[in-house]
């Protein structure tokens, strides 16, 4: 029986054909690889564009035949590892063939018999392979499904395409599969149409071309006879050296179309409101500046701040004029407070204290003479020293009353 992998399940909610009812958009953009997750029940996202050009025929007896031919196989390259007359490097001289060198013949002799067995059953069918990484499974497969069945690939004669979906946990680098299906592997000339397409279009990674009947009997690359797991490799169908030319056409022309979705964006920018441009030039001029300043605490506002006067300094030059004005106020009423008192002194006080009385006077009249010399230098303080001043000017008052 062929694998059932490879058919088309018509009753199941994660396929997409031409007869849904739900668009390939909504269903591309609902059911994503990335974040459908495998429990046993949905391993794959299917999408078909039609019928294949050519069905398959006599599916069990190619793969009852081929399966029996593999066994052969098998056994052959065991007995050759296990063989030790057989050296492990040739010999020029006595002509003996190393194992690997006996190995290798079976299994490409293999790959001709499986061949022959597909196509005398009618058993052809097969797909390309195509790894991609988790974090680019949705657009690789959005953009393959989507050229399937209205873009480039529609063209051509592959007719469906699967998505391997999540794990149920979680696998680091981890990827996916993409399946596009081809309904004869041997026609070279149309599976180099689809490699084409892929690499200019897609610029997909390929990893080759693999047979039904491959899958069916379970040949993979980790299988015991170490036959090649796939029919065609990439380099059988086309040089290298072209490959890389597709590939790199498909990425130049996605840069210049990101960059023409850019340049609509700049002409927009470059009509808005002029006064909205200013705005937007003054701001990105005020967040330039920030990240010049090395200091996290300067304010945008240092430029205007140094063109015109502080308010604090205008308030200290202010200050300082009025106790400019202050002091010389003070200066001739001190002077005759100090005369009209002499008199209550003379006549409250007693003869015997009189030379005390006369050294206090003295004391006196020095410290007021003292206060008002105080109250001009420090009119001519800096700045800093406004604020005591302010303070201080009370206290010196009434000294001066006392």
């Amino acid at each position: 029986m062929p694998n059932p992998e490879d058919n088309f399940p018509t009753q199941y909610k994660y396929s997409w054909s031409k007869n849904s009812e739900l668009p390939l958009d909504d269903f591309l953009t609902k059911f994503k690889p990335s974040m459908v997750q495998n429990d046993g029940t949905k391993p794959w996202i299917w999408v078909r564009q039609g019928e294949p050009s050519k069905e398959d025929q006599n599916v069990d007896e190619a793969i009852i035949e081929a399966a029996e031919l593999l066994n052969e196989i098998t056994e052959k390259v065991e007995n050759i590892k296990n063989d030790a007359s057989i050296p492990v490097r040739s010999n020029k001289k006595t002509g003996a063939k190393s194992k690997k060198e006996l190995r290798e013949e079976v299994q490409t002799q293999a790959t001709q018999q499986l061949k022959a067995i597909a196509i005398k059953h009618g058993y052809v069918s097969g797909k390309w392979l195509i790894f991609a990484p988790a974090d680019k499974v949705d657009a690789a497969w959005r953009s393959i499904a989507s050229s399937l069945i209205s873009g480039p690939l529609s063209s051509t004669a592959a007719y469906l395409a699967k998505v391997a979906t999540s794990p149920a946990q979680e696998s680091p680098n981890y990827q996916h599969i993409i399946c596009i299906y081809m309904p004869d592997v041997y026609d070279k000339e149309s599976i180099t149409e689809v490699m084409r397409v892929l690499l200019r279009h897609h610029g997909a990674t390929l990893s080759g071309v693999k047979s039904n009947l491959y899958t069916s009997i379970g040949i993979d690359s980790k299988h015991a006879s170490g036959i090649q797991s796939t029919t065609w490799k990439n380099t059988a169908l086309m040089e290298d050296s072209k490959i890389k030319e597709l590939k790199d056409e498909f990425f130049a022309e996605l840069g210049s179309k990101s960059e023409a979705t850019a340049k609509p964006q700049s002409s927009v920018a470059d009509k808005a409101d002029p006064e909205d441009k200013l705005s937007n030039m003054t701001k990105r001029k005020l967040k330039l500046k920030k990240k010049s300043n090395d200091d996290p605490f300067a304010s945008n506002e240092e430029d205007s701040e140094e063109k015109s006067p502080k308010p604090k300094q205008k308030m200290a030059k202010a200050n300082k004029a009025t106790l400019k004005r202050d002091a010389d106020d003070e200066s001739p009423k001190q002077a005759k407070k100090a005369t009209t008192s002499k008199p209550k002194f003379k006549t409250a006080l007693s003869d015997d204290d009189s030379d005390s009385e006369a050294e206090r006077r003295t004391t006196l009249a020095a410290k007021k003479r003292k206060s008002v010399r105080t109250v001009k230098e420090t009119s001519k303080d800096d700045n800093d020293d406004n604020e005591d001043n302010d303070n201080e000017r009370p206290k010196k008052r009434r000294a001066i009353k006392k």
